[in-house]
């Protein structure tokens, strides 16, 4: 039993924020939040640029001017200082019911948020994830990124009990009730376990729905590299046995 049980409510009454985390993405930035504002379910959107150096910023402040009368909210880091922190940042700047995480690339389909709200507003989960391991088409991945992906995801099902078969998914969808007062000190890419840990020790029984995947390579830009799965693992370790 959970305190963030819900009865069953109509998905246009649950208002959802999109946060997009965003670090020179000057190719895809403009074409992922014209996706994102095509959908009905969404009622604004966070995009926080964490210190970009590549023209992203000059793009998202000639957006900040042109889209003046959507519901957008654009914030600066300074600094590069990790998905994590930017995430942080974006949580801040929500108000929405719900909260869904997008990353700036075009990897994850937004047209499919409608499928991740829907448990959230049946009253199954306050937390929901798109796993790309349950089905849904998708682009064949690097087989080592396959291979790191299922370790940490098994490591998270022995340490807290749980049965989920993508740990690591970027959609994770969620009332923002369960990240209210959650101490995230994730400044990276371990900003995934630590969240995906904080959460299944509060009990809360994560549930998945199958997404699609358009991964892309490195050289398009991909950054989480194989050394963010020691870190992760670590991470995964440290919540099991510290608040």
């Amino acid at each position: 039993m959970t305190r963030y049980k819900a009865p069953s409510v109509p998905i246009d009454s649950l208002s959802l924020s999109v946060i997009i985390p965003c670090y020179n993405e000057l190719h895809t930035i403009e074409e992922i939040l014209a996706v994102v504002l095509e959908q009905p379910t969404v009622k604004e959107v966070v995009i926080v640029d964490d210190g970009s150096t590549d023209g992203t910023r000059d793009i998202l402040r000639r957006l900040q001017t042109e889209l003046a009368d959507q519901p957008v909210k654009i914030v600066f880091h300074e600094h590069n200082r990790g998905k994590g922190a930017a995430l942080v940042t974006g949580f801040q700047h929500a108000s929405g019911d719900v909260l869904v995480i997008q990353d700036a690339d075009l990897e994850y389909d937004p047209r499919e948020y409608i499928d991740l709200i829907r448990p959230i507003a049946e009253g199954r989960s306050p937390v929901v994830y798109g796993s790309r391991f349950l089905g849904g088409p998708r682009k064949a991945m690097n087989f080592w990124n396959m291979i790191a992906n299922k370790g940490l995801t098994l490591a998270t099902n022995l340490l807290y009990n749980a049965i989920l078969s993508d740990m690591e998914t970027c959609y994770k969808c969620f009332r923002r009730e369960v990240v209210e007062g959650m101490n995230i000190r994730a400044r990276g890419f371990e900003f995934e376990p630590e969240f995906t840990a904080k959460v299944l020790k509060q009990k809360i029984r994560i549930y998945e729905v199958p997404i699609s995947y358009n991964g892309r390579e490195y050289e398009e830009g991909k950054k989480i590299k194989w050394t963010d799965a020691p870190i992760a693992l670590w991470t995964l370790f440290k919540y099991r046995f510290v608040d």
